[in-house]
């Protein structure tokens, strides 16, 4: 069973999201938060699996309260869940700690696979904001990087295989595990063992920080 914490300024909002998660056999809401600072509050009571969270809200907006509950270092997921499909909400969002971004107009069954990826450690962001986020992240790298910045000397990437870097390198092209497993011809079970331990050997919370990981060591430029 999943335990999901809706953390919303809208009543109508949580009511409908609330409605929608409890028609699931394995989901249950344990919980409403109104604004950021109830949603820390409530996460560390409740440790909940995931946190739904809107990034306007009154008071702590979403992104800090997402950044509060990464840094204590509980296991609860975050998935932003936002009216507003604008890039910078997406990047500091995921650099804050969440494991997802969907924007409101998700068809409820993206939402609900959404959770249940984060749930189980994956991430996932909106499909119209990937390539937008991506493309704006790498405006924040060093457009001149020196030679001991490059990937085959980081020491994040010392310890992966060659399957293990060629897998991290079209994570960061934001291949999913289905399209990595039929391009690369392996089988998907395979695939998600070695994702498991690439976030395990880079010390990655989860997907998003892998792609961050693979533009951060130029194993993916800018398209």
């Amino acid at each position: 069973m999943t335990t999901v914490l809706i953390a919303d300024d809208q009543p109508l909002q949580r009511f409908g999201s609330r409605m929608l998660l409890e028609s699931q056999d394995d989901m249950t809401v344990v919980g409403e938060a109104a604004n950021g600072s109830e949603a820390v509050r409530m996460t560390a009571e409740l440790h909940p699996d995931v946190v739904l969270m809107d990034i306007r809200m009154p008071g702590l907006d979403g992104i800090e309260a997402t950044r509060r509950i990464a840094a204590a270092g509980d296991r609860t997921r975050i998935l932003i869940v936002t009216t507003f499909d604008l890039d910078e909400y997406a990047y500091a969002g995921l650099r804050a700690g969440a494991s997802g971004f969907l924007v409101k107009d998700a068809q409820p069954e993206e939402l609900l696979s959404g959770i249940r990826a984060v749930a189980t450690g994956d991430a996932v962001v909106a499909p119209s904001l990937t390539r937008r986020l991506l493309d704006a992240y790498v405006h924040h790298l060093p457009t001149d990087p020196s030679a001991e910045d490059l990937p085959q000397e980081d020491t994040r990437l010392a310890s992966l295989t060659d399957r293990e870097r060629e897998i991290l390198t079209v994570i960061g092209k934001g291949w999913t595990n289905t399209e990595i497993a039929t391009r690369l011809h392996l089988a998907e079970s395979t695939v998600k063992t070695h994702v498991g331990r690439i976030l395990a050997k880079t010390g990655s919370r989860d997907r998003i920080q892998a792609v961050i990981l693979a533009y951060d060591t130029k194993l993916v430029e800018p398209s």
